[in-house]
């Protein structure tokens, strides 16, 4: 499931959607650094800051979906989106799975701005990535039976992991990455509900 045997011009070709968001996020986290806009404007219009979003600044609870604190962070998460999108694009096609994806990523950012403190800052797709995990739990946990038992504890330790380096790593947003699982656990059944009505 996990294991990509496409080569690049396959990859794009067959998970466009995935190939989109990493591209995206990529040229975003350059663009920054580079000496076109304002140095640090896309960050201060963008990063996720629960004092501003209280003041009305909504999009701020997109935005940071696709803005990236550090090199290292950028290349995790992209690396983690381009192992653990391609199945869920190709289950669920492109539209549904990048609906998905920017619903987990919100519903983790508005819980973040609910539950921490009015300076809370943060960046990163990791809500919505971690929304995939919560996907991929409920396959494991309501529809085993059509995956081998191999996939279903690879899915069991690559979830294990990712909750245990939420505590362990600093700098993390924990709520984040908590209810972006939550949320994927409990959303994944209306996007299979509504595949099957196709």
């Amino acid at each position: 499931m996990f294991t990509r045997t496409e080569n690049f011009r396959q990859y794009l070709s067959y998970y466009p959607l995935v190939s989109t968001l990493i591209t995206f996020t990529i040229f975003l986290f350059f663009l920054d650094l580079l000496p076109i806009l304002p140095e640090g404007i896309l960050f201060e219009k963008g990063q996720g800051v629960n004092l501003y979003i209280a003041s009305g600044e909504w999009w701020r609870l997109v935005t940071p979906i696709f803005l990236h604190s550090s090199f290292s962070h950028l290349l995790f998460n992209c690396f983690a989106l381009a192992i653990f999108g391609p199945p869920l694009e190709r289950l669920l096609g492109s539209l549904k799975f990048t609906v998905f994806f920017l619903i987990t990523g919100i519903l983790a950012n508005i819980i973040t701005f609910i539950l921490q403190p009015p300076t809370y800052i943060h960046v990163g797709a990791s809500g919505a990535i971690f929304g995939l995990l919560g996907f991929y739990l409920y396959l494991v946990l309501f529809k085993k039976t059509h995956l081998p038992k191999q996939e279903v504890k690879t899915i069991y330790t690559l979830i294990g992991v990712g909750v245990l380096m939420t505590f362990i790593q600093p700098k993390i947003n924990i709520t984040g990455h908590l209810s972006g699982l939550a949320a994927g656990l409990l959303l994944a059944s209306l996007f299979i509900q509504n595949r099957r009505k196709r």
